[in-house]
């Protein structure tokens, strides 16, 4: 694989040093830009960070820097994950502000011992606040240029939803981004995501739980209140394998749920009923509170299923599985779900929030993706998406390489998975390795394959680039 990239080669960057750079503007300052992501600086200067200037508020965000003891010139801006706009199920935790430089304390100690500055924010709003965490990854990066040095180079990187920001930042900003890390990230954008949430809706409401509410909640509490309700019904249906267990079954199958998460393994059919019963739960989230945060932003409901055909989203598999629960149930099922009561978009609405976070895959810049395997919440298929985005873009599909990690096999409940299962759940070392690759790909052109791997993730065999998600369970998006 080749990077069809204008950069210097290593030893490029140093000849021109040695004889000087022709021309003068644009073209000068480019390779300046070039010549310092290459550099091999370890100990570069920076001004003293203390709490007055490391810790504050930007435009309303609050934001936390924090700088090695010595520094090798990389800044690394994190993105946090989406955060309720208002305390939501299961715990109805605080709403939380708080700034994040690194995905855990762990994670970015670890980072710091190798030398990398880190720096992350929160946003000015909670909720599906893609654009204001933008905004504050441009702040903060301007901050930092202007009050502790300018980094040699800068990657972005964040998880789940700051996956997403992390994308749009590296796409709007080749000018400062020398690479990205999106992790478990919402790579086909708003719109399809939410989609799926509708269908998962949709379907419990049809088969499960027929006072679901859909869309155009009143507020807040009503959201939460109807996804109790289902909560309620779907334990309710894992006691009946006659009807209940077909339906979970079915409804994770629309949607091509995982058959493990964090919590249960899959390894035999009443793992794999609670495994998809705790998904669509996961999915009901967004298709109730998170759907009304998001419809106040847009200004109503973005999503649709009028002309979607559910009949074609169950495989041969997923249906011998309900026929081995209860003969003949997929049919029933399945005409009850195509001839439900559809749910028809507002194309203003959607139009607005696909504005709020859909990568183009115009890549401009080294990207390197990590997934879990079985992710209930952000599918492994948003990287399927991306990765067509990215080849369809005709640009520099050379510049994306895309790892997951894959579950072990059994585990208890009580200990859950320890990777690879469950939305995220990564290990420290998964995560360090991630940006260590990354690296070397950005200042020493080393294209990451099966001996990055071997070097960046030793004796973790959970690490892969060859596993490959199935397609978009709605390739025509759901609308």
């Amino acid at each position: 694989m080749t990077r069809r990239v204008k950069r210097l080669a290593p030893a490029a960057v140093a000849l021109t040093t040695l004889i000087g750079v022709a021309g003068c503007g644009g073209e000068s300052a480019e390779l300046e830009a070039q010549q310092l992501e290459q550099s091999r600086r370890t100990d570069v200067p920076f001004t003293s960070c203390d709490d007055a200037k490391c810790t504050g508020d930007l435009d309303g965000a609050a934001y936390e820097i924090r700088m090695p003891d010595t520094w090798n010139g990389t800044l690394l801006i994190y993105s946090h994950g989406y955060r309720q706009a208002e305390p939501s199920p299961p715990d109805f935790d605080p709403v939380d502000t708080t700034p994040t430089p690194a995905s855990t304390e762990e994670v970015g100690q670890a980072l710091l011992d190798e030398g990398y500055a880190l720096a992350g924010s929160a946003f000015k709003t909670n909720g599906w606040d893609v654009l204001d965490g933008v905004e504050a990854g441009e702040a903060l990066h301007q901050y930092f240029v202007d009050e502790i040095a300018k980094p040699d180079r800068t990657y972005v990187w964040g998880d789940s939803l700051g996956g997403l920001i992390t994308q749009t930042l590296a796409e709007k900003h080749p000018d400062w981004v020398s690479g990205a890390a999106p992790l478990c990230g919402v790579l086909a954008g708003g719109n399809l995501n939410l989609d799926l949430a509708l269908d998962v809706a949709y379907a419990v409401k049809t088969l499960i739980y027929p006072d679901l509410k859909l869309t155009g909640f009143a507020s807040h509490d009503e959201a939460v209140e109807n996804w109790e309700g289902a909560f309620d019904a779907i334990t309710e249906a894992g006691g009946d394998t006659k009807k209940g267990v077909p339906s979970i079954l079915l409804v994770a199958a629309l949607v091509d749920a995982p058959t493990q998460t964090r919590t249960y393994d899959g390894a035999d059919i009443e793992s794999q009923v609670r495994a998809r019963a705790e998904s669509i739960l996961t999915a009901l989230g967004y298709g109730t509170y998170g759907r009304y945060e998001i419809e106040q932003r847009v200004g109503g409901n973005p999503s649709g299923n009028e002309d979607v055909d559910y009949s074609a989203r169950v495989g041969e598999d997923e249906q011998a599985l309900i026929e081995s629960v209860s003969p003949g149930a997929t049919r029933d099922l399945l005409a009850s779900v195509q001839n439900g009561e559809r749910v028809t978009a507002d194309p203003a609405a959607r139009e607005k929030f696909d504005t709020m976070g859909n990568p183009t895959g115009n890549l401009q810049d080294p990207t390197l993706t990590l997934h879990t395997k079985a992710d209930p919440l952000v599918l492994a298929q948003n990287e399927t998406v991306f990765r067509d985005r990215v080849e369809t873009s005709k640009t520099r599909d050379a510049d994306l390489f895309q790892l997951y990690v894959l579950p072990p096999t059994s585990y208890s409940e009580d200990t859950g998975a320890p990777y690879g299962a469950g939305h995220c759940n990564f290990t420290t070392e998964q995560r360090v390795g991630t940006i260590q690759m990354l690296d070397a790909w950005v200042r020493d052109g080393r294209v990451p394959g099966s001996a990055s791997i071997a070097t960046y993730f030793p004796d973790d065999e959970s690490v892969s680039n060859t596993y490959e998600p199935s397609d978009w369970p709605a390739e025509d998006g759901g609308a």
